[in-house]
């Protein structure tokens, strides 16, 4: 029989984690160059699930039936060696706790909801993505975890010699540093392979006049347009669309930074668009310690900081020569226009400019644009999404800084 697996969403990750999490489950979220689940079905194959929170569960899975023993795991946590001892180590009814927090738990879907379980010590915590910012801290080494396992016994096609290469196309240890898939296209690129991978998807490409280090992921259909200057440490999903300066950003999919403009230590949603021009800070002019809006706590959470850049949720839009503070965050379906800085906090539904003042964008607008944007992709925005979208619309008008 197939062990079951539920990819669950806890109260304290999906708060930790929005605006990213309104609009998806967090085991859907990509770090690295796949998703975690991607990352879990890899290394310990199951049948999976998601158990996400309530208004996600049309779209993305409902409560397991039966009463059957199941595996439970944090969509927050990374797969690695210390995880699959820890759940090796795992008897039914024993849970992995992170504070009040479970992470990990084996046994009936019941006893999950109940909390009847007993607590397994670790010696060491899980890795996981708690807060944001820890996407962009941990995907440097989550790109490179995923390059070795997906490229591992596997042949790149050839790279065209109007390229440059500085570094070794191999490591110490012989493994392949740069990994190109079918249908890729790179031209006239510098890649840096000192500090770590790169890897370029299915159908991707790199124009002319690129300069590119790793660890970089580069996925399926994604496009680095021409004289761009791609730091180490990001990752650009399917069908993202990117040029300019971008430093250790991470961009779930279908979101683009087309042109010129500054963007460090980030992570953008799905169907967002990033103007031309548009420069986000990512260090405070007096150096000090960055403060970041956290929906869970309703308040803005002490970090230890010193970099970060905005966090974008999905289809949010930023007008040509925009200016974002450091640690701005921004919700679902913003539209910014205009001169000036907003506020480093910007409800999800805001439309309008820091000198103009903003206002609520109505359902019908928002899925309009939302409709025009993924039929682009010949994607269809559905009932389904709709229904999401309506219930994160009166969600986010509780949280208003």
């Amino acid at each position: 029989m197939t062990p079951r697996i539920f990819l669950f969403d806890s109260v304290e990750s999906h708060g930790n984690l929005l605006p990213l999490s309104f609009t998806r489950p967090v085991a859907d979220f990509r770090i690295g160059i796949h998703t975690i689940r991607e990352k879990w079905e890899e290394l310990l194959p199951a049948s999976y699930s998601y158990l996400p929170v309530d208004y996600l569960r049309e779209k993305f899975g409902l409560p397991p039936e039966g009463a059957e023993t199941a595996l439970f795991i944090n969509g927050s946590v990374l797969p690695d060696a210390e995880t699959l001892s820890a759940i090796d180590s795992l008897s039914e009814g024993m849970v992995v706790l992170d504070g009040d927090e479970p992470l990990l738990f084996r046994g009936k879907y019941e006893d999950f909801l109940n909390a009847c379980w007993t607590p397994l010590p670790l010696q060491s915590p899980l890795r996981r993505i708690k807060y944001a910012f820890d996407i962009f801290l941990l995907n440097p080494e989550e790109i490179t975890n995923d390059f070795f396992r997906l490229t591992a016994d596997r042949e790149s096609m050839p790279l065209s010699e109007s390229n440059t290469v500085i570094g070794s196309f191999t490591d110490s240890e012989g493994r392949q540093m740069l990994f190109i898939e079918e249908g890729a296209s790179v031209e006239g690129t510098t890649l840096n392979l000192k500090n770590g991978p790169i890897y370029i998807g299915k159908d991707a490409e790199i124009m002319e006049g690129s300069s590119v280090r790793g660890p970089l992921a580069l996925c399926c259909r994604g496009k680095i347009r021409m004289g761009s200057k791609i730091y180490g440490g990001c990752t650009f999903g399917p069908f993202c669309k990117v040029g300019g300066e971008i430093d250790n950003t991470v961009m779930f999919g279908y979101s683009n930074k087309a042109h010129d403009g500054y963007l460090g230590n980030a992570v953008v949603g799905e169907w967002c668009n990033i103007g031309a021009g548009v420069n986000a800070s990512n260090l405070k002019n007096d150096y000090s310690k960055i403060r970041v809006w956290n929906y869970y706590l309703h308040t803005f959470m002490r970090t230890d900081l010193q970099f970060c850049g905005p966090i974008i949720g999905d289809h949010t839009k930023l007008g040509v020569n925009c200016m974002l503070n450091t640690a701005t965050v921004l919700g679902v379906g913003v539209n910014i226009h205009g001169a000036g800085f907003p506020r480093v906090f910007v409800p999800s539904f805001s439309e309008g400019s820091p000198t103009a003042g903003f206002s609520n964008v109505s359902m019908k607008k928002f899925n309009d644009i939302a409709s025009r944007v993924m039929g682009r992709r010949e994607l269809y925005f559905d009932d389904v999404d709709r229904r999401i979208f309506e219930k994160v619309y009166e969600i986010a008008s509780g949280f208003k800084a």
